[in-house]
């Protein structure tokens, strides 16, 4: 049988999942993906193309890659993109080339994107995929954080509101929902999901060899 040691090494072999978070704005998502990452300094996070202009303090390979439309295009004709879209005149997309390279090597990877990029995702990743959405407990605590945060001045919140019953509206196109009334509560739940996904049989290849061992005596 395998020995301590050699048993960490095994399940350190299993392949990284792909961690989509989706919410209306407001209802805590970038607070629960920070907390996330914090406390797995080995998790990545997808990092977008875009085809607008970096904006103060922005780095390139941290916040966004910035490439041309040109480039873009040539990257969707070469299928390098696992989802893109266009938002007013820029494009977006999530390059396919650094997640795999991630996921191969054992790594999660967070994406914070809304309901449409992760249809598009269903798609391309399949299995490798987890679809977390989070609610806000109800929709005057959701109106009451975005007058919070202090971002936004009151067009943009009215706007952002009359967006958010849309998004709520694809809730079931997820496998897991939280409703975010405390943050604490919410982390806890999100850790739960984590753990059992990286535990599914499918996700780590190293038991079979495992089990062939265990049921051979050595």
């Amino acid at each position: 049988m395998a020995s301590p040691s050699s048993l960490d090494d095994m399940k350190a072999q299993r392949r990284g999942i792909m961690i989509v978070l989706s919410s209306p704005s407001g209802a805590g998502k970038t607070t629960l993906t920070r907390k996330l990452l914090k406390e797995n300094p080995d998790m990545a996070m997808s990092v977008s193309a875009t085809t607008r202009a970096p904006r103060t303090g922005e780095e390139e390979g941290i916040d966004y890659y910035f490439i041309g439309k040109n480039k873009f295009v040539e990257m969707v004709d070469n299928d390098a993109f696992l989802e893109h879209a266009k938002v007013f005149d820029n494009f977006y997309g999530t390059p396919r080339a650094p997640v795999e390279q991630a996921l191969n090597a054992g790594r999660d990877v967070v994406f914070d994107i809304d309901w449409q990029g992760a249809q598009q995702l269903t798609q391309a990743a399949g299995d490798d995929l987890v679809k977390i959405f989070i609610l806000p407990p109800n929709m005057r605590e959701l109106e009451s954080r975005l007058k919070n945060r202090a971002q936004d001045t009151d067009e943009v919140i009215a706007k952002r509101m009359a967006k958010s019953e849309a998004e709520i509206s694809h809730w079931a196109e997820y496998d897991y929902v939280i409703v975010n009334e405390n943050i604490d509560t919410a982390i806890d739940e999100l850790r739960t999901i984590v753990a059992a996904e990286r535990m599914r049989r499918g996700r780590q290849p190293w038991i079979s060899h495992f089990v062939k061992a265990l049921t051979s005596g050595a």
